[in-house]
């Protein structure tokens, strides 16, 4: 299981945390840049991850809560700190 670390502060607005992730998590090219799309891509490629974000309290409520929902179906181990 890979370990991977966000920063929430670069998670505060929507759109700049499409960007943030989609590079910081790999996601490809045809990434759709939209709520819809960050759960099939964190349910897609990070299933096997262990995801450690930190300053979570600067994160955009709706990430957080796409965070937790791809968590639910996956059993991917999120934290917020």
């Amino acid at each position: 299981m890979r370990t991977i670390y966000l920063d929430g502060l670069n998670m505060a607005e929507i759109e700049e945390a499409h960007v943030y992730l989609a590079k910081e998590l790999g996601f490809p090219d045809y990434y759709g840049k939209n709520l819809d799309a960050l759960f099939d891509c964190l349910t897609e490629f990070c299933s096997d991850a262990f995801i450690v974000i930190n300053n979570s309290k600067a994160v955009n409520k709706a990430i957080t809560k796409v965070f937790l929902d791809a968590a639910s179906e996956t059993g991917t181990y999120i934290i917020f700190r």
